[in-house]
């Protein structure tokens, strides 16, 4: 299974290779696109419906200001679709944040923090893990990888203050 990057310009790229380089990190293979929720409807639309018999297992899609682009892709599919909220110049993403959350029953997308690329990553191979135990020891691996850089941290600082 494959996870899906789908931004609505290419200026959110900067953003979304973070969560990509996370995806990877953890043999995930991804496919990344740029599809206009507003500018290639019908672009949005094909790759919604066709996107489970692609390979996908989950969508992440990254959009700024009005942020329609998971909801779009999510009305026509019914994998998993994350929302990465984009900062915008204009509201600094909150803007985005509250355009993606505030979705109609039904139609749900998950939705991670403005420019939360890496978490959406990760919350896209966690739904993955859940029928694929590689990737569900690779998680466990990671957070025990994350607790041992803290507790590095910890000490560091403790022993600065000695």
């Amino acid at each position: 299974m494959k996870v899906a990057f789908v931004m609505g310009s290419d200026s959110d790229l900067p953003v979304v290779e973070r969560g990509v380089k996370t995806v990877k990190d953890f043999g995930v293979e991804v496919e990344v696109r740029v599809i206009s929720a507003h500018r290639t409807p019908q672009v949005a639309e094909a790759f919604a419906k066709q996107a489970e018999q692609n390979g996908i297992g989950v969508i992440i899609a990254a959009a700024g200001k009005a942020a329609h682009l998971g909801g779009v892709l999510a009305a026509y599919t019914t994998l998993p679709v994350i929302g990465l909220p984009i900062k915008s110049s204009t509201l600094d993403g909150l803007d985005s944040l509250l355009s993606i959350v505030q979705m109609p029953p039904g139609i749900p997308v998950a939705t991670v923090a403005i420019d939360g690329a890496e978490n959406a990553g990760i919350l896209a191979v966690q739904i993955l893990a859940t029928a694929n135990n590689e990737l569900k020891e690779k998680l466990k691996m990671y957070k025990v990888e994350m607790a041992k850089k803290v507790e590095e941290k910890d000490k560091a600082v403790r022993e600065k203050f000695i």
